[in-house]
């Protein structure tokens, strides 16, 4: 075996002995990537406050966090009230609602799509009012939960509180851990993965940038949609619709989950909701088929299709996380590509 195969080998080996470690620490990971990631979507920021003349670094990272913490407390305090207040008046109005669902809607389903639905309406309003009303029975249902999933409760509450702590001191050491990085790579390697990792931050930037033109857009659209429906709190639920996008499937859950509580209370009738779902669905199409393949698959260089196959194939593989970190992942793969087409148009393979 030639000195370059074994060498080839012993990488090998090494890579697929770190993707099975990677594996198995996978629940001890979460955090430390989750606050990776968001270190270096903050790393610029705290880099330009370090340079201000009274600020070191510590300073600025404290700053830095303090601000974005700031920021999810601000949007707790507009949606929990809401929510609150949405709540009471959905059970105010909830024997009015029920008794719709049971004149108008039960029969529809039974006339067209040949479903019988057999609901007692009165035990349902009279379970409903029980648990509503009673603060006991409340803690009655939640004590089977806490004391057969507490240990999941307790690991997620600690996953939450080890993010801003990981989160802190990579912000504050972020300098010296890249010269670290930077001195472990070997010399005759060097100059081509500085290369490589410039472009990928490059195309990373661009990517965030898109990302945030499409929270914008998409807080235009559902505030203004949600507006011609004439529902009231359109602005609000709209805003947080549209800029939760970038998680996905948590901005459509908690914007139609807030918008259909206000449409349940405002309303008279179904048709109001239903309006509402319709903005949802078309918002949903838009950002998914036009605007995130247009204004992020365009700045990182995938072309649209390429951006909903992203999307999807991550998403399949890698659930939640896969969707939320495909196109980032495919925007470093395609630069790794066209560094590997530029080798192979080099290479003696493709010459002869």
């Amino acid at each position: 075996m030639t000195h370059e195969r074994f060498v080839a080998l012993y990488w090998l080996a090494a890579a697929a002995a770190l993707a099975w470690l990677l594996y198995l620490l996978d629940p001890v990971l979460t955090p430390f990537l989750a606050a990776g990631i968001l270190s270096y979507i903050l790393q610029p920021l705290v880099a330009r406050s370090a340079k201000w003349r009274f600020m070191s670094r510590t300073s600025a990272t404290a700053l830095v966090m303090a601000l974005l913490f700031g920021a999810l407390v601000a949007l707790l305090l507009i949606l929990l009230p809401l929510l609150r207040y949405e709540s009471g008046m959905l059970m105010t109005k909830l024997p009015e609602l029920l008794d719709i669902i049971r004149q108008r809607l039960l029969p529809l389903l039974e006339q067209h799509l040949g479903i019988t639905v057999q609901w007692d309406v009165a035990t349902f309003k009279e379970l409903l009012s029980e648990h509503w009303q009673s603060a006991g029975g409340v803690s009655a249902s939640l004590l089977p939960w806490l004391s057969s999933g507490g240990s999941t409760l307790i690991a997620i509450v600690m996953n939450l509180l080890l993010i801003p702590l990981v989160m802190f001191y990579l912000l504050r050491d972020w300098p010296q851990l890249l010269e670290r990085v930077d001195g472990i790579i070997p010399r005759r390697w060097h100059a081509k993965t500085v290369e490589i990792t410039g472009e990928v931050d490059v195309i990373l930037a661009e990517f965030l940038r898109g990302q945030l033109s499409v929270m914008v857009l998409m807080s235009v659209f559902y505030a203004l949609a949600l507006m011609l429906t004439g529902m009231q709190f359109a602005l609000p639920i709209g805003i947080v619709s549209g800029m939760l996008v970038f998680v996905p499937y948590l901005g459509v859950i908690i914007g139609l989950t807030l918008a259909t509580l206000v449409a349940l209370t405002q309303f008279d009738s179904f048709t109001g909701v239903l309006l509402v779902w319709v903005v949802f669905t078309a918002g949903q199409l838009l950002e998914g088929v036009v605007v995130t393949p247009k204004l992020v698959g365009d700045r990182i260089g995938l072309h649209p299709l390429g951006v909903i196959f992203a999307l999807l194939a991550f998403g399949q593989l890698f659930g939640f996380f896969g969707v939320l970190l495909a196109l980032p992942i495919s925007a470093m793969l395609l630069v790794g590509l066209r560094h590997f087409k530029g080798w192979y148009l080099t290479s003696a393979l493709y010459r002869k």
